[in-house]
């Protein structure tokens, strides 16, 4: 009954969505200030009934693991589902392939599809999304207290570490830091929030891409921003790989997939938790990236990789499944995990990890790549390996296990610029929760921590 019930949702919604394709263009500002109202409304109407309904004990398993799994955060943009994976507003990422727009002349999703979906929870029409992609185009180029900063520091410092740090000196021009110290009324918050957040994720490509030719090909003169081209075909050219249409491709996948993931995960735990604080969302989304930088976070990419490519290396050519499987209990005998497999939620396969494969089985030129074959190959036979071992609630491959091979591929071989693509991803749906927080009122965060004694206490006297 229930899944037919979330089945007749979707199929009402879906139809929604195609209804708006007919609708007259507006503007994502525009758009916002259509459904904040209903949100508001049914935020309130959901506090006046069920403001203290439970949904869920808390256990001491929760307080000293980690809070996993504990239901304590409002987050509307992605739900992620044990057995499905995650869904973006209902649409699941088969349906956001068939629904979002792609770039003229590419197939893939453009993160600016993305992105007013996330925030508005519509489709946009073609002409509202190319109209997008102009907006940001056209706020891209980074200020020049910004360019001298990431220029003056050391090509040793990790490209993360820059990255960071160029987001918060953004904050120098933040709309809502400027509209707070003049004293708005709460009701405005949001609006002025609207403006950093797209400003950010305007200026983010350019950031990244200088951070990338200051470490790796310094002296290249970075291409001007193109006012007629999506986000990230602008970031390909900056980065120096514009005339790879594929790897441009691969980027508008990879960069519109990874842009949420509910808002559990620590980067996008981080960026709301800040911002709770009413930082401005240059500062709660420069947190969120240290966050991510963490190597049981967004730095996992490249660990995947360098561990795929070790394998490689340690058994040669004609590899076999049966190879690949002394190689994973050598691994797993060691003490060591398989990077690239399990996840904190998810109990089947990541659909991240499909979709990118499936990107991989359209092209002869992956499917002939040594590397990719063999990630294709582990991800067939890991999963029976351990589940024999047994200490793994997911065996199935989750999204870095695929990510990393592609690029490397492609030529981006520089391991430690994985997680800056990731960073430059992950703004789509952490500040578009910064927005949502700012409309909807939501209040600093702050869960009461417990001594170890006063845990002692409260489950002795049970």
């Amino acid at each position: 009954m229930l899944r037919q019930t979330r089945f007749a949702s979707r199929h009402f919604s879906q139809g929604i969505l195609a209804q708006r394709r007919m609708a007259s263009t507006k503007t994502i500002r525009e758009a916002l200030e259509e459904v904040i109202p209903k949100k508001q409304a049914q935020l309130a109407a959901l506090k006046a009934r069920h403001s203290q309904s439970v949904l869920g004990d808390v256990k001491v398993e929760h307080v000293i693991g980690g809070m996993r799994g504990l239901k304590a955060m409002l987050w509307d943009a992605s739900v992620l589902d044990p057995l499905e994976g995650i869904r973006f507003h209902g649409l699941s990422i088969p349906d956001c392939q068939k629904q979002l727009t792609a770039a003229p002349g590419g197939k893939e999703i453009i993160a600016e599809s993305m992105l007013w979906l996330l925030l508005t929870g519509q489709v946009p029409t073609e002409a509202e999304t190319r109209q997008l992609s102009r907006e940001l185009a056209e706020k891209g180029d980074l200020p020049k207290h910004v360019i001298d900063l990431i220029d003056s520091l050391p090509t040793t410092l990790h490209p993360m570490t820059q990255l960071g740090m160029g987001v918060a000196a953004l904050n120098h021009d933040s709309k809502f830091a400027a509209a707070y110290e003049e004293g708005i009324k709460k009701s405005e918050y949001w609006t002025h929030t609207l403006d950093d957040c797209i400003n950010l994720i305007a200026r983010l490509p350019a950031l990244a891409a200088r951070i990338y030719r200051n470490v790796y090909k310094p002296g290249q003169e970075i291409p001007a921003i193109n006012k007629d081209i999506d986000l990230v075909g602008n970031y390909v050219n900056m980065l120096g790989f514009g005339a790879n249409h594929d790897l441009t491709e691969y980027l508008r996948l990879y960069i519109a997939i990874h842009g949420d993931h509910e808002g559990g995960n620590a980067s996008a735990h981080t960026a709301h938790l800040v911002g709770s604080t009413l930082a401005d969302p240059y500062l709660s989304y420069s947190a969120a990236l240290y966050a991510l930088a963490g190597p049981l976070h967004g730095l996992a990419n490249q660990e995947v990789l360098r561990w795929q490519l070790d394998m490689q290396k340690e058994l040669g050519n004609n590899i076999t499944h049966e190879k690949i499987k002394e190689s994973l209990w050598k691994t797993l005998k060691s003490g060591r995990v398989v990077p690239g497999y399990g996840h904190g939620v998810l109990r089947n396969p990541d659909p991240r990890f499909v979709a990118l494969q499936e990107f991989c089985l359209t092209r002869p030129d992956l499917l002939a790549d040594p590397v990719i074959q063999l990630v294709k190959q582990t991800s067939e036979v890991a999963p029976d390996v351990l589940k024999e071992h047994g200490k793994t609630k997911n065996p199935y491959p989750n999204v870095d296990a695929a990510s990393g091979c592609v690029l490397y591929h492609y030529g981006l071989t520089e391991f430690k610029y994985y997680t800056v693509i990731f960073g430059v991803s992950r703004a789509l749906g952490a500040l578009t929760q910064l927005v949502w927080a700012r409309a909807l009122g939501l209040p600093l965060e702050r869960p009461k921590s417990l001594s170890l004694e006063a845990i002692e206490k409260l489950v002795e006297g049970q």
